[in-house]
């Protein structure tokens, strides 16, 4: 039996079953690249520092024995920027020490696999499951065999929040779903729960409606139309449900 808890104003849940897991997503580590490459000016290591402290903070406060990471650790799709053959060693180095490490590939990970130490476990990019949990990036569908799960933990869309009258515009959130399993394994009845996490990344997500950029997962995409959902800030303000599903994914 596993439980799931999200961690008061965090981008980041608890999975508790036979371990305690911490599962966290969308790090895009040297996304900074791409600014300096702009013409922006953007300090050095101006967030893997702010990254590896809140995780820190995180896993001193949890005492979890692991920490899942939900892909996208890369900011670049397929090339390895200076910035990420610097900083995600570094990452690494920096947490792999207090906790068992598991990074599950995103879109975004193409030869991470160069980048990490040894005793960081690499798993396929379609996932693994805790008890009837499948983690998954969520930027493919996952496999049949994955039936028999009744939830599904993932990243990939980055949701933020947008009403240019709210005071929460702009704010990361936590998008909870409830819909029919056959909507994403075909052959099989029931229901199933998804989560999708935030990115855990404090800069790397649009905080004006005009800058969003949906990221397309084939799994959102089956069942967003066909599902119960809430919707909360890292606060856990409620400010929805299934009716505004369709501007966040």
């Amino acid at each position: 039996m596993v439980s799931t808890r999200i961690i008061d104003s965090e981008p980041a849940l608890i999975l508790d079953g036979d371990k305690k897991n911490l599962v966290i997503s969308d790090l895009h580590i040297g996304f900074e690249h791409k600014f300096s490459s702009n013409k922006n000016t953007i300090g050095k290591n101006s967030s893997i520092n702010e990254i590896i402290s809140n995780i820190k903070k995180i896993i001193k406060r949890e005492n979890p024995d692991t920490l899942i990471l939900l892909g996208d650790v890369k900011s670049s799709i397929q090339n390895i920027t200076k910035t990420e053959w610097r900083d995600i060693p570094y990452f690494f180095e920096e947490i792999k020490n207090s906790l068992e490490v598991i990074l599950i590939p995103g879109n975004h990970d193409a030869n991470i696999e160069r980048l990490i130490p040894n005793d960081v476990t690499l798993i396929s990019s379609r996932g693994m499951i805790i008890g009837d949990v499948l983690l998954t990036h969520g930027h493919t569908m996952p496999s049949e065999n994955y039936s028999n799960v009744n939830n599904i933990i993932m990243g990939h869309i980055h949701p933020v929040y947008f009403d240019k009258n709210s005071l929460l515009n702009g704010e990361r959130i936590w998008i909870s779903i409830k819909t029919e399993k056959s909507e994403i394994f075909s052959s099989t009845k029931g229901k199933i729960n998804i989560t999708i996490v935030p990115s855990f990344n404090p800069y790397f997500y649009a905080t004006e409606k005009r800058y969003y950029k949906k990221s397309i997962s084939p799994i959102v995409e089956k069942i967003k139309d066909a599902a119960i959902a809430k919707i909360v800030t890292l606060d856990g303000t409620i400010i929805g449900n299934e009716s505004i599903l369709g501007d966040l994914i």
